[in-house]
């Protein structure tokens, strides 16, 4: 079974922080994008790999995401 996850690179000043929208707790750092990528998806089946052992449900994934755009110079209040 494929599962996907949401993945948020963060820059921090030693390089890069990396985390999954859906399982926060699976969380690394790398110097660089493709180096946290990586150790992101090293700490993902660690953390997969941790919760079978504990008999725990893995958090599922394949949530939709999408940005929204908004103006801030166009937002005023009305109250």
């Amino acid at each position: 079974m494929v599962t996907s996850y949401t993945a948020r690179y963060t820059k921090i000043d030693s390089g890069y922080l990396g985390q999954l929208v859906e399982w926060p707790e699976v969380v690394t750092e790398g110097r660089g994008v493709e180096e946290c990528r990586s150790m992101l998806r090293d700490a993902l089946c660690e953390m997969i790999l941790a919760y079978r052992q504990q008999g725990k449900e893995i958090p599922c994934g394949n949530d939709l995401f999408e940005p929204v755009a908004i103006d801030l110079d166009h937002v005023r209040q009305t109250a």
